[in-house]
Parts: C-alpha cells; structure tokens; sequence
C-alpha cells in the first residue's frame, strides 16, 4: 500500500510541513525509518533522531520546535503518540480485512445466513441457523456452533471455537484458538466423595469492539436465561479464564494469565495487571486498578481503588506492608541483642516498660 504524506495527513487531521507529495508505503521506529517510511516522535529523549532519520515523513505533535536542521517532512497533529496509533489501525484494518471469499472445504449448516464480504478459510464449520454479518473474516479451522449471532466486521483467527448460542458484537477480534461459551466449573460434591457434573445452560455475550487474546477461555453462564457477558470494548490479553456468569464492564483491560472466578462483577474501565486471581461472586466497582500477581478476595466498592499483593490491599498500604516485612531480619537481630543484654543484667524482660 502506498499514499501520499498529503493523504496520510488528511487521515489523521495534521497538518504539513514539508514536500507533501513524498510518498509512503510503510511504518517504521524513528530511529529505523528509511526513505518511504513514515515514522513518529512522541517521547522527546528520542528527538535526536529527528535529525538523522532516513524515514520520509515523521508525525509531531503541535508545540514541537525543532532544534536543528532536519530532512524528513513533518505532520503535525494534536497527539502524535495517538495519531500513530491510528496509523497501525488502519494498515491493521487494511491487512486483515483484504481477504474475502470462501476457501474449501467449508461446512455451512442449515439457515444460516451469511453477509457479503465474508471470508471463510478451509476448514471453517459454521453450524445451523447462525447469522454472519457483513466483512466478517472467519480464518481456517475456526468452529462455529448453532445459533450463534456474529456482527459485521468481526474476526475470527485460525482455531478459535465459538459453542451454540453464543452472541459476538460488530468489530471484535477474537485471537487464535480462544473459546467462547464452553462449559463453567460446576460440579456438585457427592457424599461417597465424588462429583456429579452441574450442566451449563446458559451463553456467552461480547459486545461491540471487543478484543479477546489467544488462548483465552469465556465460560458460559449456567442458567438457560444468563450470560457471561463482555462489554463494549474490553480488552483481554492471552491465557486469561473467565468463569460463568462473570461480567466485565465497558472498556476494561486484563492483562495475561489472570482468572476471574464464576458471578463476579466486574466495573467499567477498570485495569488489570497479569497473573491476578479474583475470588467468586465479587463485584469491582468503576476504574478499578489492580496490579500484577494480586489476589481479590473480597469486593471493592470505592471506584478508582488501586490494590495489590495477595490477600490484595490499597496500594500505599501494601507498600508499607511490604518495607515492614524486609527490616523483619533486622527488627529480629535487635530484639535478640536486647534479650541478650537483659540477660547479662539478670533482669526479666517483662521489666521494661
């Protein structure tokens, strides 16, 4: 793909500064930009290499003075950080959405109804009565049971699996072999010690612009009523599991390796560091931050809390938790000289007052 610096400024609202009929054909870092690359300089300790760049063109942000004599041509716009950001979507877009058509062998089951643009890969299986919208990417060995509901302009990478009745909103990405809608943990213990399986009912909703990691686990509600539900525009990485009838709010992020136990509720905006364990039925109010390797163990009511450790506290009390614990050995050391000098004076220790 190739643009114009007029065209790639119009995109992102910025204005020109410079030859503005250079053209571009790729991104790259400031620091590797060669002729016919595009770059950007948000974080100033990287502005020297402004100065020797080879890249054609580099996004600033307003405000920004240059310091010495430079040679790309320079796109001024509000946030540079942001503006190329932008960028990667659209050539992201522009990449994952080129592919159309149907490859075989596909399996399409009984009414089912799929929108133009699709594209399935081989392999693909796609159950009954399910509704495909428009532009929606389906890549090789991804399975689809029946009745299930995807919006336009979903992807679906190779392996993913999607169970019966499960509801996937407009403009998700859904990474290689994530599951959505497999069974929730429920096992009744039994008196003679064993377990006896609970059957799991109920489906999984995501909303619209939903990203869901590889590898990642959704299970579905319980009940023939219920769903685990994601809202719009939350963000899971890999390797995360998410138990029955949990909700996740709008835009919240989870970082890799954590789990959220069955019936949580979780806020909107919320952020979550990797390897967090969050115990069930809990409910995590409004922009709540936790940070890596903690354990929730009871609900957060107060929105814009910020916990860690496990059991999990406010931060600052962590923290302090924390600088008690290392000067534990020297507290120790001290107490064991006390006891040694209240020896030498033949004194008892409950003496000291």
């Amino acid at each position: 793909m190739e643009f114009t610096i007029a065209q790639v400024a119009q995109l992102l609202g910025g204005e020109v500064k410079g030859p503005a009929d250079q053209k571009v054909s790729r991104l790259a870092k400031i620091e590797e930009g060669t002729q016919g690359a595009i770059s950007f300089l948000s974080n100033l300790k990287y502005e020297h290499y402004l100065y020797t760049t080879a890249a054609s063109a580099v996004i600033v942000s307003k405000g920004f003075e240059p310091k010495k004599a430079y040679t790309p041509t320079l796109i001024v716009v509000d946030n540079a950080y942001t503006a190329f950001t932008r960028l990667l979507e659209v050539y992201h877009n522009a990449l994952s959405f080129r592919k159309s058509g149907i490859e075989e062998p596909v399996h399409r089951g009984q009414d089912t109804e799929i929108g133009e643009g699709v594209y399935l890969g081989a392999f693909a299986s796609i159950g009954d009565h399910c509704r495909i919208g428009k532009n929606v990417k389906i890549y090789s060995q991804v399975y689809i049971g029946d009745n299930v509901v995807i919006g336009d302009n979903t992807i679906l990478y190779s392996g993913v699996k999607v169970y019966d009745n499960c509801r996937i909103g407009a403009n998700c990405t859904l990474h290689a072999n994530a599951v959505i809608g497999s069974d929730g943990f429920g096992f009744a213990p039994q008196t003679d010690g064993s377990y006896k399986s609970i059957p799991q009912l109920g489906n999984v909703v995501l909303e619209d612009y939903v990203s869901i990691g590889a590898n990642t686990t959704i299970d579905c509600a319980t009940m023939p009523e219920d769903s685990t539900i994601i809202r719009e525009g939350a963000k899971l990485d890999n390797l995360i599991q998410i138990a029955h009838n949990v909700e996740i709010g709008r835009h919240t992020v989870m970082a890799a390796q954590s789990g959220v136990s069955g019936s949580c509720k979780i806020g909107d905006y919320c952020m979550i560091g990797g390897q967090v364990g969050i115990s069930g039925h809990l409910h995590l109010a409004d922009h709540t931050i936790i940070t890596a390797q903690s354990g929730i163990s009871k609900s957060i009511e107060k929105p814009g809390t910020i916990l860690s450790g496990s059991p999990a506290a406010e931060n600052r009390e962590n923290l302090k938790s924390q600088v008690l614990v290392r000067r534990l050995p020297e507290l120790e050391k001290r107490v064991r000289e006390l006891e040694k000098i209240l020896k030498e004076l033949s004194l008892p220790a409950n003496s000291i007052q």
